[in-house]
């Protein structure tokens, strides 16, 4: 059964930082390009980051561009989402998602809270 494992989430003062991990099993990452979402409260899920197969291509949104680096290890099946300078209004949930061609997989998310 194919799973995605988010951690690495917690609390936080604004202006710190915290590293996400997501860890694949039972799929080979290498063919999946992957993202991170978020949703806080009362807001729907948005896009954070995605990184392409190759890792080469990336995209962020652009409230957390120069703060959030987004970085993918084929050879582990494990994603990572570096959060530097971290703000109140980067509290949420956040999910890893796996795209394929014709499937996607979500994680079941990990709990990120920053207080001012």
């Amino acid at each position: 059964q194919v799973k995605l494992v988010e951690s690495g989430g917690g609390s936080v003062q604004a202006g710190g930082s915290v590293r996400l991990s997501c860890a694949a099993s039972q799929l080979d990452i290498e063919y999946y390009s992957m993202g991170w979402f978020r949703q806080a409260p009362g807001r729907a899920r948005e896009g954070v980051v995605c990184i392409n197969t190759s890792g080469r291509s990336t995209y962020y949104v652009d409230s957390v561009k120069g703060r959030f680096t987004v970085s993918r290890d084929a050879a582990k099946d494990m994603v990572y989402l570096q959060m530097n300078n971290l703000e109140p209004d980067d509290t949420a949930v956040y999910y890893c998602k796996a795209d394929g061609i014709a499937v996607h997989y979500w994680g079941q998310g990990t709990q990120v809270t920053v207080s001012s």
